[in-house]
This record gives C-alpha cells, sequence and structure tokens, in this order.
C-alpha cells in the first residue's frame, strides 16, 4: 500500500463549505489524491449518485462522506464494503434541529427519524469525524455508539481566503466589534445586543452584524427596541468581503448562547478570525477548553451580556494585551488547526483504516 492513497471524496455536500474545503484541500497539502464524486442536494442526488458510482472506473482507497452526509451513509455502504469509509458527521440533525433550534418538538417522527439517520449513518462507517470531544461524548451517550469509532479532527479555516492583513485603511477612529453568523439561538445574537445597550454610552464602540437567518429579524426588532444607535447590520457577503470586514474590526465576537449545542461546539467563524489574528470574544465551554485558554482569546460566560461588555472594555483598554492575545490565538491555529495540519491528522487516520484491512 502507498503511504499517499487516493480517496474519493462521495456525497451531496458543498465543497466550498469552510468543513469540506479544510478536509479536501488539507488532505491534498499532504500528498493525498482526492477524487470528487458529488450532486447537489435534490430530489434525485441519491439516484443519481448511484448511477454515477456505477460508472465510476476510478482506483480509489478509501472513502470519504462529507457534511452533510447522514442521508448518504446509507447508499455508501450499499455501494462500497471491501473498502474504508469514513463519515465526517460534524454535526447531528437531532442535536441541531431539535435539541438546539426545536424546529420539531423531541417527540414528533422528525425528531425520532433524525435520531435514526445520525445513529445508523455512525454505525454504518468505519470511521466517524467530529470536532471536539465533547460533541463525540454527546454522540456516544445519545445514540448508544462505541467510542472507539470516532476521531476528532478540529473544524480549522480557509487560511488562502482568512489570513492576517496588515495595514488595512479604515475610514474612522471607531472602535469596531463584528458578528458574523447565522442568527441560530447557539451563537446568542441576543446577547450581543443587551452588550451594546450596556456600552451605548461609549459613542466610539460601533457593532456589526453580518448576516441572516433564524432569529435576525427578532434581534433586529430588540435593537430598535431598544433605541441602539452603536449596531449596523448587513446581509451575508462573500467569503473575500467578509474578509475585509474582519480586517477592519478590532474584536471578533464567537458564540454566546446558551443551548444544548453550546457545550460541544468551536465555532468555524473562531478559527477564521484566529486564522486573521483578530482578538476573539467567546463563550467558555468544555469544547473551547479542548484547544483554547486565556491566553488565546477572552472566555466569558455564556449568555452574560455584562461580562461581554466587560471584556470589550478590557481589551480596549489595553492594546498590547489585545495583540498578545491575538497573536497567541493565531500561533495555536497555526500549530494545531491549519488545512495542512488537519489534513495531516485524517491522512494518518486514512493510513491506519487501510492497514487494518
Amino acid at each position: 500500500m502507498s503511504d499517499n492513497p487516493t480517496v474519493l471524496y462521495f456525497g451531496v455536500y458543498e465543497p466550498s463549505y469552510a468543513r469540506n474545503w479544510v478536509l479536501i484541500n488539507g488532505l491534498k497539502k499532504n500528498e493525498v489524491s482526492v477524487l470528487e464524486l458529488r450532486q447537489k442536494p435534490g430530489r434525485f442526488a441519491l439516484f443519481k449518485l448511484f448511477f454515477n458510482y456505477l460508472k465510476f472506473k476510478q482506483h480509489y482507497d478509501a472513502m470519504i462522506v462529507g457534511f452533510p452526509g447522514q442521508e448518504v451513509m446509507f447508499l455508501a455502504r450499499l455501494l462500497v464494503w471491501r473498502k474504508p469509509i469514513i463519515f465526517d458527521a460534524f454535526t447531528s440533525h437531532y442535536g441541531g434541529y431539535i435539541l438546539d433550534r426545536q424546529k420539531w418538538a423531541q417527540n414528533s417522527f422528525r425528531a425520532k427519524y433524525f435520531k435514526f439517520l445520525d445513529k445508523w449513518s455512525c454505525k454504518l462507517a468505519d470511521v466517524v469525524l467530529l470536532d471536539t470531544q465533547a460533541h463525540i461524548d454527546f454522540f456516544v451517550k445519545e445514540f448508544t455508539l462505541p467510542k472507539e469509532k470516532f476521531r476528532r479532527i478540529w473544524i480549522g479555516a480557509n487560511d488562502e481566503n482568512f489570513k492576517p492583513i496588515e495595514n488595512i485603511e479604515k475610514k474612522d477612529s471607531l472602535f469596531r466589534i463584528i458578528f458574523f453568523g447565522t442568527y441560530v439561538p447557539l451563537q446568542g445574537a441576543e446577547y450581543i445586543v443587551r452588550a451594546a445597550k450596556i456600552l451605548e454610552t461609549h459613542e466610539d464602540i460601533i457593532f456589526t452584524f453580518i448576516g441572516k437567518g433564524q432569529d435576525k429579524l427578532k434581534n433586529v426588532s430588540l435593537a430598535e427596541k431598544l433605541g441602539l444607535k452603536n449596531i449596523e447590520f448587513m446581509d451575508m457577503m462573500r467569503p473575500e468581503d467578509l474578509r475585509t470586514e474582519i480586517a477592519k474590526s478590532d474584536i471578533v465576537l464567537g458564540l454566546f448562547g446558551n443551548t444544548p449545542k453550546t457545550p460541544l461546539v468551536i465555532p468555524n467563524k473562531v478559527y477564521e478570525a484566529l486564522a486573521m489574528k483578530k482578538p476573539v470574544i467567546t463563550a467558555d465551554t468544555p469544547s473551547v477548553r479542548e484547544l483554547f485558554d486565556e491566553k488565546d482569546m477572552v472566555l466569558v460566560g455564556a449568555a452574560d451580556p455584562e461580562a461581554i461588555a466587560k471584556a470589550v472594555l478590557m481589551l480596549k483598554s489595553n492594546p498590547e494585551l489585545m495583540r498578545q492575545i491575538a497573536e497567541n490565538g493565531y500561533q495555536k491555529f497555526l500549530k494545531f488547526a491549519s488545512p495542512r495540519v488537519l489534513g495531516g491528522e485524517l491522512r494518518e487516520i486514512i493510513l491506519n483504516l487501510l492497514n487494518e484491512k
């Protein structure tokens, strides 16, 4: 067996999505050949994958089912028996839609269906990837799965787009704090709005919210109700434009929600901010503590606007501390969470699987 294996990335994944981009490009940076067979999600996506796979002539050593892949795993195992399948679960349907966002009741058919998908998609894989040990512990307990099946691979960030930009031109002397995301309860945008209310007398501090999603209108309405003049709301933007906005900011905010998923994940935007050498404020959780500490970012209690406001003022009043935290976080990203590092870890997982076959 070659030390430079060939993998087939398979599924309905979006290759530009951060998680998929990091793993695919991380593998390539580690001399792993990556073939891709994918379809856009849709009514006949699985049928198209099935027939295209039957016509697939390329040799490969292992298959990786990309995120999202719960529904794809059943087809993957039907097609592949003699080669290992790695499933990048990344997140739980049941945990995300039912426990965290509460889209459907826990006793609903949809909840039972998602729980079935989460459990059996993992059982059918040889190895399952998740982003933190806390997330692994959740899967093991919630779906009664063996811990030995799981491997932790940090989320990381697209370091070709998100990288330090020195001496970016700013049009004013405002102290800018940026939040970007999809406004799911996990992110706790409401607590940032309330922190902005606490800091409204500091006329040189401004909060910028970028994105759209579940609770955006709720938070825009809250800001209007509170009469805030120190918040600006912007829509989703291209990664290269977001990079510019991050570069112009002084502080990047992570997640602050108080939901079942909060203790389980380190959000992608935290890695993106660190990759750009920006100081981060985020909730102090078991998952964050797996990799980071107070030297790398400012950690505060979840769902605590006063703690967020206090952290902002602490950094604003101490530029050297802000610079040092940003530098430490950046070095931690380079050492443990860059695509090259994560791709190397995934390569080792692949080689170990192939040696066991």
